[in-house]
């Protein structure tokens, strides 16, 4: 009998070895070959055929209709922002996101809706479908075409989907999911690439919308290859805090839409609601006349969202500062208080900073520079800016203030919102309509931005 080979890939690139290594040589990661049994030879896998029979074939790129692939608008907009307008037909959609955090009930409450369009099945290979019944009535979602399926097996489930011919399908979720034919374990890397591999051929041919639920990494990383992501269209990761209501829904991969884009939602006991202004939420609890709090008007994909920024600094006990950041880049807050050592003078070397982006969000574009850096001159001076102050600006390493994207969207959110000044890059101003009802201010360097704000 001969002996079963085996080789070591890794979950994060797939690099793949002979023996097991510590550190990937291709990515750098540490401690992500996992153990995979070679399989034998067997036959390619089929051409794309479609449960109709018909076989995909050539075409002028003029003849393709663009009618054979609708958007489907769901009833919650903040899911059609974040997907594009709605969900396309025939598309892979990928959702992650800790556990408990509230994929089972997103999608759930979608395919109640969708149900409204067409046929939907829901797969469940992590419960029975007693379970998903009692959650689909707290939930009061139903439907003559809704369909549920407990199943784990692929080959069952493409039996089922031939026979049903669903408009959209619930995959809940893929690491539950096992191609029979091959030997690996439920949830290995061989496993989820072959059945995610399977469940795009069904989406690409027979036109059907496809959700799969991905479990996340220690990291916050979708479990399994990384070569997942790049087989789908869309990408979203569900992010939020058990503890608290609001959840936010973030692609970072889109195909049809922006990237980056945000919704927000608040988990309530008959499910997730949509949150219309998300910018309320995130200053409704501002301390008045607090210091260290800087509102930044950012850019979330191609909505502007006002987000307090809060830092606090104090004098270092041990011999390091300590540099703590919660929703922020940590190594952009030391470079920002860098600058603002060498080129606003202010001594922060022995001083420990604490930044958070105030409601759980995070932020990793350039022009929430400028508020970091009030923010923690704010605390590190005692001195409150103004609270209709709002502060937009990139910084450079020589302490100049550097233009942004959107200057006039971001403008016009600060002042729906009811602040009445903004402190922005001086080279935006340039050409631009300035909305009526708020002060606009152009400032080249951080040193004029900060006596501006604090003075």
């Amino acid at each position: 009998m001969a002996k079963t080979k085996t080789q070591f890939i890794c979950s994060n690139c797939d690099f793949i070895s002979a023996r097991y290594l510590g550190r990937c040589p291709n990515c750098g990661e540490w401690g992500t070959f996992v153990e995979e049994k070679i399989q034998p030879e067997t036959q390619s896998r089929k051409s794309r055929v479609g449960l109709d029979g018909k076989a995909a074939k050539v075409q002028k790129i003029n003849q393709v209709s663009l009618e054979e692939t609708p958007k489907v608008a769901t009833d919650l907009k903040e899911l059609n922002r974040v997907l594009g307008g709605g969900v396309v037909a025939g598309t892979l959609v990928l959702i992650g996101g800790d556990p408990g955090i509230g994929k089972s009930t997103l999608l759930l409450q979608v395919s109640g809706q969708l149900a409204n369009h067409g046929k939907v099945l829901y797969v469940t290979g992590e419960e029975s479908a007693t379970q998903v019944k009692m959650r689909a009535d707290r939930l009061q979602v139903g439907g003559d075409d809704f369909y549920l399926y407990p199943e784990t097996d692929m080959e069952a489930i493409k039996k089922q989907v031939e026979e049903l011919k669903p408009d959209f399908m619930v995959i809940d979720s893929v690491q539950t999911m096992q191609e029979p034919d091959l030997t690996s374990p439920i949830g290995s890397v061989a496993q989820i690439r072959e059945v995610t591999a399977d469940l795009l051929q069904i989406a690409k041919t027979n036109n059907i919308s496809i959700f799969i639920v991905g479990h996340v990494t220690k990291g916050g990383a979708i479990a399994g290859p990384k070569i997942l992501e790049h087989m789908v269209d869309t990408v979203l990761y569900f992010e939020g805090d058990r503890h608290y209501k609001y959840r936010i829904l973030r692609a970072v991969k889109n195909r049809f839409g922006a990237t980056n884009e945000l919704g927000i939602f608040e988990m309530r006991d008959r499910g997730l609601a949509e949150v219309a202004n998300p910018s309320e939420i995130f200053l409704e609890e501002r301390l008045a006349g607090a210091t260290g709090s800087a509102i930044v008007a950012t850019l979330e994909g191609e909505r502007p969202i006002l987000v307090e920024l809060q830092a606090l600094v104090t004098p270092s006990v041990f011999g390091n500062a300590q540099r703590t950041a919660t929703g922020l880049d940590r190594n952009r807050v030391s470079l920002i208080m860098a600058v603002l050592e060498k080129r606003a003078n202010l001594l922060l070397q022995n001083q420990d900073a604490y930044l958070k982006a105030a409601g759980g969000v995070k932020l990793d574009e350039p022009a929430i520079d400028l508020a970091i850096a009030v923010a923690i001159a704010s605390s590190y001076q005692d001195k409150e800016s103004p609270a209709s102050d709002v502060f937009i600006g990139e910084l450079g390493l020589t302490g100049e203030i550097r233009s942004v994207s959107d200057l006039e969207g971001r403008l016009k959110e600060a002042r729906k919102l009811g602040f009445a000044r903004a402190i922005v890059p001086k080279n935006n101003l340039g050409g631009m309509d300035v909305p009526d009802g708020i002060k606009v201010i152009g400032v080249s360097t951080i040193k004029e931005a900060l006596k501006l704000a604090l003075d």
